[in-house]
């Protein structure tokens, strides 16, 4: 049986860095936000578009359009997510049911928020300081931006809390060896 590792962090504490990681040891990850371009390509282009025909462009999703609906419309998000989550969550079963591996990750997000089904979670994490600077180089984002979006995600205190493995992502190296320190440790246990 494959044991399913659930992966989440707060943004900027290298989640997509480490699942990386993950990858170079031939570990099958699944990724939320991948899987979420992918749907936003497909399968939910039609029903995303029925709640908002503005944010359909070319045969897609355009996320700038659904951004704009969901600042302008109270109950935009819960609506979407009714739409969205369903179709995230059948594409991670279909991930599962493949999977030949001792060990798998999954990249949740959103993991403690959603719930969803592991046999372990393991939560990066990096001092404030650290998370802030990393976020902050991204293009586009600024302080108010990033403060929004920290106060609508489980505190990085309590992820730490709530977790089974704990890898601070300081430096490439040294998360680079907890990784593997512990794909060697999971992918020898029967789950």
């Amino acid at each position: 049986m494959t044991y399913r590792l659930g992966l989440t962090g707060s943004i900027g504490m290298g989640k997509s860095t480490t699942a990386q990681m993950f990858r170079d040891l031939g570990v099958p990850v699944w990724d939320a936000d991948a899987a979420v371009h992918r749907l936003y390509q497909g399968a939910a282009v039609g029903p995303v578009g029925a709640l908002c025909p503005a944010a359909v462009q070319d045969g897609q999703i355009d996320r700038a359009a659904l951004k704009n609906w969901i600042a302008r419309d109270p109950g935009a998000l819960a609506k979407l997510e009714a739409v969205v989550h369903p179709l995230v969550a059948a594409d991670r079963a279909e991930f599962i049911a493949q999977a030949d591996a001792p060990l798998m990750v999954l990249d949740l997000p959103l993991l403690f928020e959603t719930g969803a089904d592991v046999d372990g979670v393991l939560v990066v994490t990096a001092p404030a300081d650290v998370q802030r600077a990393r976020v902050l180089a991204r293009p586009g984002m600024d302080d108010a931006q990033l403060d929004r979006i920290l106060a609508r995600q489980m505190p990085d205190a309590e992820k730490r809390t709530r977790a089974d493995f704990v890898i601070e992502t300081l430096d490439m190296d040294s998360t680079r060896a907890a990784v593997q320190d512990l794909v060697s440790k999971l992918g020898a246990q029967d789950a």
